[in-house]
């Protein structure tokens, strides 16, 4: 019954067609114009991760809650992506949105509120026990939250102070702690950096930070493949892992945006420019051979374009260029480089199903990969083995991208406009405007 209490607590009892309003900024009788934006999930939900209440696989996307947001509402920074230019003196005080998807958790940002559920293994979503959770429940264990990042078994999050928080299971460092037990609440990391972070990302078992003039840390496993970019010989800890951040000082220029894979790291400077290091086996790093390195390089065929976000999966990379174009390199046995063969790819390759698209935005997740356009639609590709892909009788393997298309619970709201979209290992979320109102500045 306690479970069920707290699962409630930060919904406000507030219904529509297309799911509970958990987030509004203004009173229901208010006259100030809404945005009204939809969270939807779907795949494998068998550990509570699609927020529906109950244990269940979602064959395409269905309804999770419903935000009332400002007009001038702004998405959330997003791991991998360089920031978007401030718009307007207000800049700062637009109420910003983002969702995340981890192994089998989940989680929603709203103006520095966030909402976990899934699996509570580890302490993951930091409630102070390890209790799944089947619906969106306000965490009120921190505040003032700019960007959340889920990892394998823990999550990460990054303040408007600049300070970076972890819970969860902490094997391998990747919390960063200098202790390798579990944290049950969000507990701030204490790196040697002396400036503020601005950017955060995780995957299964090593973090990422970067400060504000560009500095690298890192931490957590590495296992001999590098991809913490520390030296060949890893850490002291299991698995050669680095509890406590440590700076990459063989990154030889500021970087603004990092992304973490499976095994291998990413980093994206100010110009658009990548550096890649740790496990290649599979070409993850893009340089056209499959030796590992921990030593970060840049992606030589990739000199003369300019990125402005990138994605790694497992094993295989997403790049977005300043045109709207998606490169992608790494393994390919699962479809998810999204061309017409399953071949690994050496090198950054356009995807030429999306070349008369002008994408926006992009995702992976471990064999999956989507992307939006700015014309709000959804394509995804890759893995289809827990319907994460959110079409219904696709093969196992999709080797092109596909539209993903939503049902009209609510025609009152109008057609569906995704402006963001997150991948996890087997479930995806995104995030929907509903409204003729203006688009979310990415």
């Amino acid at each position: 019954m306690a479970l069920r209490r707290r699962s409630l607590r930060g919904l406000r009892h507030l219904h529509t067609a297309a799911g509970p309003i958990l987030w509004s900024h203004a009173a229901e009788e208010s006259d100030l114009p809404s945005s009204t934006v939809q969270v939807l999930s779907w795949g494998r939900g068998a550990s509570g991760q699609l927020g529906g209440g109950k244990e269940e696989t979602r064959l395409y996307p269905s309804s999770v809650a419903t935000l009332r947001l400002p007009p001038d509402f702004r998405l959330a920074p997003v791991q991998g992506r360089l920031p978007s230019p401030p718009v307007g003196s207000a800049a700062d005080a637009k109420v910003e949105v983002g969702v995340s998807c981890g192994l089998f958790h989940s989680a929603l940002l709203v103006d520095g509120k966030f909402w976990m559920w899934g699996k509570g293994d580890g302490g993951r979503l930091g409630f102070g026990d390890e209790n799944t959770v089947f619906v969106p429940t306000l965490n009120p264990n921190l505040e003032g939250v700019r960007s959340i990042a889920l990892g394998g078994i823990h999550s990460t999050s990054l303040t408007r102070s600049g300070e970076v928080f972890t819970w969860g299971y902490g094997g391998f460092g990747a919390l960063g702690h200098s202790v390798y037990h579990r944290e049950l609440l969000p507990r701030a990391v204490k790196g040697s950096w002396e400036e503020n972070i601005t950017h955060l990302a995780t995957s299964g078992a090593h973090t990422a930070a970067i400060t504000e003039t560009g500095k690298l840390f890192t931490w957590g496993r590495d296992q001999g493949d590098g991809r913490l970019g520390l030296g060949s010989g890893g850490g002291p800890g299991e698995a050669g892992s680095f509890s406590i951040p440590s700076k990459v000082n063989a990154l030889p220029v500021p970087v603004t945006a990092v992304s973490c894979g499976g095994f291998f790291t990413m980093a994206l400077t100010s110009d658009g420019q990548i550096w890649s290091w740790g496990a290649n086996s599979n070409y993850e790093l893009g340089r056209g051979n499959n030796v590992s390195d921990w030593r970060p390089q840049t992606i030589p065929s990739l000199k003369d374009t300019r990125i402005i976000q990138i994605a790694s999966g497992g094993y295989h990379s997403l790049a977005l260029t300043d045109t709207g174009k998606v490169l992608s390199w790494g393994h390919g046995g699962h479809g998810q480089l999204g061309h017409p063969s399953v071949q690994n790819q050496k090198v950054p390759l356009g995807i030429e199903a999306l070349a008369q698209e002008h994408v926006v935005h992009i995702a992976s997740g471990g064999s999956t990969s989507a992307a939006v356009t700015d014309k709000g639609k959804l394509y995804m590709w890759g893995n289809a083995r827990d319907c994460q892909l959110g079409v219904p009788g696709l093969p196992e393997f999709q080797k092109l991208p596909v539209e993903v298309k939503f049902l009209m619970e609510d025609e009152d709201l109008g057609p569906h406009h995704v402006i963001s979209v997150a991948v996890g290992a087997s479930h995806a979320m995104c995030l929907v405007l509903r409204q003729n109102a203006p688009l979310a500045k990415l």
